[in-house]
């Protein structure tokens, strides 16, 4: 529906429309999953609309975003786009699934972005229930956290169902504390030991909470 174009009035309907119908925004006017990781230095959300990003980044004095989408040409995304720049916040694409295991190279992105964002920072996906999850999970990590502290950001409180695809966000942290946690630190694990193709042949999910998460709520 959305072609790119906020400069018009009919584009900017359309990028409204697309925002609100196409990529569900209708409901996230009423529900924002608005988490705190750690006050003042990072909170989390699902895809905020330009009004919420505003007031957040008055309430909370907002510096970054790190969009977990990435560039996805939706409405959704250039109106929070524009909006980020109007406001004057840093905006880092990083681009993640929530049903397959992250390659090296993205975890390694993520953590550089989570190290080098002006805080405090707003992590956002599409619902805020897997990817920001686990971004927040990676981000407790990174600040020497137990993987116990961290998988606690991805629970059902924020909708994230354990045993759908996404659970392989879980599975990932399980296997670093498995294999290395104690004894190295959980980014000399990613450089050195994870291996993304193994962990998704290992993973196995449930059928009908994939089909909820995929084919209900649309999570990307």
């Amino acid at each position: 529906m959305f072609r790119g174009d906020l400069a018009s009035p009919g584009g900017r309907a359309l990028a409204w429309l697309d925002s609100m119908l196409v990529d569900h925004g209708a409901l996230r006017l009423v529900w924002s999953n608005w988490g705190v990781v750690v006050p003042g230095r990072l909170y989390r959300c699902n895809h905020p609309t330009p009004g919420r990003l505003a007031r957040a980044a008055r309430r909370y004095g907002l510096r970054s975003v790190i969009n977990l989408r990435g560039a996805t040409r939706s409405g959704s995304d250039a109106l929070s786009r524009e909006q980020a720049g109007r406001l004057g916040l840093a905006f880092f694409d990083v681009p993640m699934s929530s049903g397959h295991a992250p390659s090296r190279e993205r975890l390694l992105a993520l953590a550089e972005a989570l190290r080098t964002a002006p805080a405090p920072v707003l992590l956002h996906c599409k619902s805020g229930a897997d990817r920001a999850g686990f971004a927040a999970s990676v981000f407790v990590l990174l600040e020497g956290g137990t993987t116990a502290q961290a998988l606690r950001h991805l629970s059902l409180r924020f909708g994230h169902l354990r045993r759908s695809r996404a659970g392989v966000l879980d599975a990932l942290l399980l296997r670093y504390a498995a294999e290395a946690e104690g004894r190295k630190s959980f980014l000399d694990w990613v450089r050195e030991e994870y291996d993304a193709a193994d962990l998704t042949r290992s993973y196995r999910a449930g059928h009908f909470a994939s089909f909820l998460t995929e084919r209900i709520l649309a999570r990307e």
